[in-house]
């Protein structure tokens, strides 16, 4: 973070959302109540059950409702009886089939049933109304035969079950319509949540896997209705710290009415009980409340236009023939759909469009001062993060208003900082499927293709997700808990390889390893991958080692660890150079599942190499370049059984075996230290001078940067320099790992000083806390 940032901003720690509790509960099963030929319109010409399933799948949505229908009374009750039923739709009919009296039988039987009316709008359905008591229904809706209404009452429904779950939950938005006249409703619902929904498919992109963007979806913003100036209020009030904006009609109900000359009805409200400024009186008690929330009148009363803008509200003409386009620009340009779209404050010009969290991360310093000025001082930044269900940033950048801090780079840093610390603690622990756009340096853990990571894979993505559920893990300054960046190619991208290029022939001859390995290389891996890793390779800007995860590697009772091979190849800036060495070395991976060892062992084990399947790992290269080569100042194994304690020492706190350089020092036997971690002050190996001399490191191992020859060979080392600790002192590597032996004094010195031998003791790291 900034340094000038202040301290209540800077630290600050999101805490990630899950959606899989979100929609809860349902609308399943649906019952429509409608004369024969009413039925045969919905069924045949409108074939609802089928637009319904195709509607959910365009748009992403699981768990289409399934549609009964019946004619009467008798038929409904019978089916209420039988089938668990989450909605009656009820449509009017002949004499014999009343939608209202179906509705009190229905309530009368089932009183916590939801219960709809759909009604074809004329002057004797309007009359009828007016002398109905509709407060047993949960809306009435004007039919014009378009399926989308019903989707749309489906998802109001919904809405309304879900609503205080979600928002207590994870901070869902809520979009409050406040309209009384049904036919105006019944029109705009269908449009608004269509908008909504396909808004919701855009901003399920950000997800990091499949099935993480289908539970994102659940996150959209709620829909709520309100038909009088008490009932918005009362929903405005409940859930005002979610709003993401109001739409309001200008005349509708209000208690306190003076105008009540007029004895005309519309729908189910008497207009005698209409006030004719009650949604301007509304929007002005919300604009006391929240000076940013954008506030939208609708009206069919041209003169409204002049008094909604004369307050700073936005306007939209119901007479006018693009209404619904009207509508969904403002929904664009105040609510957060859609592109972020900078604007210059004079002009009104675009200045720059943002798509993604990413495109934000990577411009935020780029967009003019007086632009981002203009946005963030009407917070129009948190608005748009909630409309994309990005809620642990858009809450923390809330809070940081204008009024509270008069700095445009402070805000710009802090919104840099908000976003990195979303996209990191969102990538740990999670296997994302690989997304050029959006892997970067702050990407963690990715996989290409849909097969299995292998059991190597599989272990490092448990690691990860044991780091993302322990941040304590993470509470020392400097000192960072993590894998290094990852990338799987898993076994389908295996399977396919070996079968393109016709390779089990020689695979499982009795060819020598030399053989087979030049026929993989001569093999050739898709070309659709080569911008995957171009990627890789400039996120990590660092060698890559290459790594063996087959399917019966790091098996519980029969490990596969060691028989495989692992390659490294440098950093290069001729990316195209570096491509053919990862292409040579993933290769040379795959052909080690054959080489006679590998099939000695699997005939040892009882094992069939038919099974074998290999996925590949690439993985950053963790140490600093040093001239022509590079390594880590520490490495390490780590044993959780110790089986030769010493002293206070218990076996089940383990062992570590630490090393100057690249860990396969380790693994191929090298002179290591060895130390427990509960006991880092006691190191056998430094407990006598002659010991120490004799029984520590010597040597190490560090990757040949120079080295980029095609002669990949059976032997992963081919490219791995063993070099003496002398070398180490010459890079200045050894500054917080060594002792230094005194010849003078005959004795050893914690810390590195001129002349003497050095010892690789780590004394700084495990005794002087230099690492916490």
């Amino acid at each position: 973070m900034s340094e000038q940032i202040p301290a209540e901003w800077g630290n600050f720690y999101l805490k990630d959302v899950s959606f899989v509790n979100l929609m809860m509960r349902r609308i399943y099963n649906v019952l429509i109540v409608a004369n024969p030929y009413d039925a045969f319109m919905l069924e045949d010409d409108g074939r609802v059950e089928e637009k319904i399933y195709n509607e959910y799948m365009e748009l992403g949505l699981r768990y289409p409702p399934t549609f009964t229908q019946v004619s009467t009374i008798e038929e409904a009750s019978k089916v209420l009886n039988t089938v668990d039923i989450d909605l009656v739709i009820c449509m009017p009919g002949n004499a014999d089939n009343d939608a209202f009296d179906v509705a009190r039988a229905v309530k009368a039987e089932f009183p916590d049933i939801h219960c709809v009316v759909l009604t074809p709008f004329s002057h004797g359905i309007t009359k009828r109304i007016q002398n109905e008591d509709l407060s047993i229904f949960d809306y009435v809706f004007c039919w014009l035969g378009n399926t989308n209404l019903i989707l749309s009452i489906i998802k109001l429904m919904e809405d309304k079950m879900n609503i205080d779950n979600d928002i207590h939950e994870v901070g869902v938005q809520m979009i409050l319509l406040v309209e009384d006249s049904i036919r105006f409703y019944s029109s705009i619902l269908p449009n608004l949540y269509s908008y909504i929904l396909t808004q919701s498919q855009n901003f399920a992109t950000e997800a990091l896997t499949r099935h993480d963007a289908s539970l994102r979806q659940r996150g959209r913003p709620k829909v709520v209705l309100a038909r009088t100036y008490e009932e918005a209020w009362d929903i405005y009030q409940r859930y005002k710290d979610n709003c993401l904006g109001v739409i309001s009609d200008v005349r509708f109900p209000i208690n306190n009415v003076e105008d009540k000359d007029s004895s005309a009805t519309e729908g189910n409200i008497p207009v005698s009980e209409k006030d004719p400024e009650a949604g301007l009186k509304l929007l002005r008690a919300i604009r006391k409340e929240d000076e940013y929330l954008p506030l939208i009148i609708e009206s069919s009363e041209s003169e409204n236009r002049k008094k909604a803008e004369a307050e700073g509200f936005h306007f939209v003409d119901k007479n006018s023939k693009k209404m619904s386009v009207d509508l969904r620009h403002l929904l664009e340009e105040h609510m957060g759909f859609g592109d972020f779209i900078f604007r210059n404050p004079e002009t009104r010009e675009e200045v720059m469009r943002i798509r993604s969290l990413k495109e934000l991360q990577d411009n935020i310093f780029k967009i003019p001062r007086d632009s981002m000025l203009y946005h963030i001082s009407r917070n129009h930044m948190s608005r748009w993060l909630s409309a994309r269900a990005i809620f642990p940033v858009s809450s923390f950048l809330k809070g940081i208003t204008w009024h509270k801090l008069q700095d445009v780079d402070m805000h710009r840093q802090i919104i840099f900082d908000a976003i990195v610390a979303y996209r990191r603690m969102r990538n740990v622990g999670v296997v994302a499927l690989f997304d050029r756009r959006k892997f970067d340096r702050y990407a963690h853990f990715a996989r290409i293709g849909d097969g299995s990571l292998g059991g190597k894979g599989r272990g490092l993505a448990f690691l990860d997700n044991v780091i993302k559920l322990r941040p304590d893990f993470n509470r020392f300054p400097n000192a960072k808990v993590q894998i290094p960046k990852t990338v799987v190619l898993c076994t389908d991208v295996f399977d396919s390889f070996m079968e393109q290029n016709n390779l089990y022939q020689i695979a499982l001859s009795d060819a020598s390893d030399e053989e087979i390995l030049q026929a993989f290389l001569r093999a050739q891996l898709p070309d659709e991958f080569i911008g995957d890793f171009f990627t890789f390779f400039e996120a990590t800007r660092s060698p890559i080692a290459v790594r063996s995860s087959s399917l019966l590697e790091d098996s519980h009772y029969q490990p596969f660890a060691g028989i495989y091979s692992t390659y490294m190849i440098p950093y290069l800036e001729d990316k195209y150079e570096m491509l053919r060495m990862l292409a040579c070395a993933i290769k040379a991976v795959y052909a080690s599942v054959y080489y006679r060892d590998s099939k000695a062992y699997m005939t040892a084990t009882s094992n069939v190499i038919d099974q074998e399947k290999m996925a590949v790992i690439l993985q950053q290269v963790v140490g600093k370049e040093y001239g022509d080569h590079f390594y880590p100042n520490i490495s390490g194994v780590l044993r959780s059984l110790n089986y030769y304690p010493i002293g206070e020492e218990k076996a089940e706190e383990g062992i570590a075996s630490l090393a100057l350089g690249l860990g396969k020092y380790i693994v191929d036997g090298g002179q290591t230290l060895r130390v427990c971690p509960f006991h880092p002050h006691q190191v056998l190996q430094m407990s006598e001078m002659e010991i120490a001399l004799r029984e520590t490191q010597t040597q190490f191992y560090a990757l040949d940067m120079k080295h980029i020859s095609e002669d990949f060979k059976v032997d992963d080392g081919f490219n791995i320099l063993k070099l003496r600790v002398k070398d180490a002192e010459a890079d200045g590597s050894l500054q917080y790992i060594t002792s230094t032996y005194s010849p003078e004094d005959h004795a050893i010195y914690d810390g590195l000083y001129e002349g003497g031998r050095k010892v690789i003791s780590f004394c700084c790291v495990l005794q002087q806390n230099v690492f916490p």
